[in-house]
């Protein structure tokens, strides 16, 4: 049942699993690892402070698993000093190669590269399932978790919709591919 608390829901998806809705959303898994999918934008900070502050200490989340890098899905990275940040191979290679262009924020670029990513490939999260989704960016991913029978799909598809491919690290091509796969 969704609680709200000062004019925002926070979801209650599923026994583990929970959704702060804000641009480029972002969830809590509470497995053994606390995990965090996407970190939303910036503006939404106070909204993710709120809910997690209530649910978990920021010191306890052990990884944060991003989509894609844009900046309305990593701009609060900062929040989980002791985690882990993840994102696919592709994506890091395209970050490598273009850091501005990847992540759409000069600023924020720089503070995740200051932090790092490692591949998320290589997590090693049983609970989550990677599934490779070009398109909305040449790195964007799926995770798929088969207990709780969530699929977290970033950007590469919306209720009503899909994610746009007309920025810098699109693959406008690779969507329909994308959309077949899932």
């Amino acid at each position: 049942m969704p609680t709200t608390e000062n004019s925002f829901t926070v979801q209650r998806i599923s026994a583990r699993v929970w959704k702060v809705p804000a641009e480029g959303n972002a969830y809590f898994l509470d497995f053994e690892r606390k995990i965090i999918i996407d970190t939303s934008s910036r503006a939404e900070r106070p909204k993710l402070e709120m809910f997690l502050s209530k649910v978990v200490d920021f010191s306890k989340i052990t990884d944060v698993v991003l989509t894609h890098l844009h900046l309305d899905h990593c701009a609060n990275i900062d929040l989980f000093p002791n985690a882990k940040l993840w994102a696919s191979r592709a994506e890091i290679e395209q970050f490598r190669k273009d850091p501005n262009g990847t992540v759409l924020d000069p600023r924020l670029a720089e503070k995740v590269a200051t932090r790092g990513l490692h591949p998320a490939e290589d997590a090693q999260l049983p609970e989550l399932e990677i599934i490779h989704t070009p398109g909305h960016t040449v790195g964007s991913i799926c995770l798929f978790c088969a207990s709780e029978k969530i699929l977290f799909s970033g950007d590469t598809i919306f209720p009503v919709g899909i994610g746009r491919t007309d920025l810098p690290s699109s693959i406008p091509s690779k969507m329909q591919d994308s959309l077949n796969k899932l």
